[in-house]
């Protein structure tokens, strides 16, 4: 017994003597200088007025998304026309952030207003692709929240009309097109800033609120399908930052672990995908705890082979206030910035391309090709046991 605790003795002491040599060891001995990390704050750019101008309107408010698509294009250059929708309490609020719109009688006034150039919509998710067709048929461009096509009969049809008209089918994948640290993930990639992007990991986490939810949330039939919906964000970013023109679904698995009153939701998903370059994996899930500052702690990492950059979107639990974080590590530095100021394009550039007939804004294949992953994915996940 005396022995052995003689051992343990001599091993801690020799454990704490190792610790406090190895607290001398300067840092760039494990290959880090503190002097090569830098913190940079984006500087905000001036930016001229937008050139083109068109006039828009709204039908379908059911997600709060619309609020950030109809700010987007009016900054971009849209003025915001009529809306159309068939809730009294949504039309209100939307009418006190918007006082200039006119209320619509219908759909068909907003459809048949050949003065209306778009219409964008965030109705009930499965109402979204029959809107679209509607528009698209009236010779008007479309601008939807994500999951803008929730079945494959859906997606086929809208790709269908939009080959026959040429109009525009935009879907707003949120997550890269309106946040300031994905649009400087962007820059810094085409600028070679990690090398070759070889794949990207996607988390998106939700908070969940049942009691806060409108019914349809809880049936896949008329949202989506986790996959289908939130997992649409994460597909558009691998494409985006892979630069990958084609990709395929590998693996997709769903589950509902809490919500067993609604059996057919799904709280849970996760799916990799890859292309001939690149690999992708993506987990999405509503299990947000309380105890964080905002509805979801996004994060995406993205490997490249010169360095990688890791993006927190909306929270940093490691201390650093509000969102738009991103850090970068290279061959030559470590890098964090704050994003805060970063421009955001995308609505100047549906404007400019509803006027130009253009794809600055995003690529119709890229478009389509984002969601098809999604619904593939939804469609063949396994069923967790839960």
């Amino acid at each position: 017994m005396k022995s052995n605790r003689r051992n343990f003795l001599r091993k801690g002491l020799s454990s704490a003597a190792g610790f406090a040599a190895a607290s001398m060891i300067p840092f760039d001995s494990f290959g880090m200088d503190p002097q090569a990390h830098k913190e940079i704050i984006v500087p905000a750019k001036a930016h001229s007025k937008p050139k083109d101008a068109i006039r828009f309107s709204v039908i379908g408010i059911n997600h709060g998304h619309i609020y950030g698509m109809v700010d987007s294009l009016i900054k971009g250059g849209g003025t915001l026309v009529e809306v159309y929708a068939k809730e009294p309490d949504l039309l209100k609020n939307f009418t006190k952030r918007f006082p200039e719109v006119t209320i619509a009688r219908n759909e068909d006034e907003i459809i048949q207003d050949n003065s209306i150039q778009l219409v964008a919509s965030a109705a009930i998710p499965v109402e979204r692709a029959p809107i679209g067709i509607k528009v698209m048929k009236s010779g008007k461009d479309y601008m939807v929240d994500k999951p803008g096509i929730v079945t494959f009969e859906q997606f086929d049809e809208v790709k269908k009309v939009q080959k026959e008209t040429g109009r525009i089918y935009s879907i707003t994948y949120s997550e890269r097109l309106g946040n300031p640290a994905s649009v400087m993930a962007g820059e810094l990639i085409q600028e070679g800033a990690i090398g070759k992007v070889v794949q990207l990991i996607g988390l998106g986490p939700h908070r969940m609120r049942p009691e806060s939810r409108p019914d349809w949330f809880f049936y896949p039939e008329k949202a989506g399908g986790i996959l289908c919906d939130i997992g649409s964000h994460q597909c558009d970013q691998f494409l985006y930052y892979t630069n990958s023109k084609q990709a395929e679904v590998s693996m997709a698995q769903t589950g509902n672990f809490d919500i067993p009153q609604y059996p057919d939701y799904q709280d849970f998903g996760d799916m990799s995908v890859r292309s001939d370059h690149a690999t992708g994996y993506i987990r999405i899930d509503w299990f947000t705890p309380e105890g964080l500052g905002t509805w979801g702690d996004g994060r995406t990492f993205i490997l490249g082979t010169d360095g990688y950059i890791e993006m927190r979107k909306y929270i940093d639990i490691a201390g650093r206030e509000g969102g738009n974080h991103l850090f970068l590590v290279n061959q030559k530095e470590t890098k964090y910035y704050n994003c805060s100021n970063v421009h955001m394009p995308y609505g100047e550039q549906l404007v400019s391309d509803v006027v130009h007939r253009t794809e600055t804004a995003m690529g119709q294949a890229h478009c389509f090709l984002a969601t098809e992953l999604a619904l593939t994915a939804q469609k063949m996940a396994y069923k967790l046991s839960t």
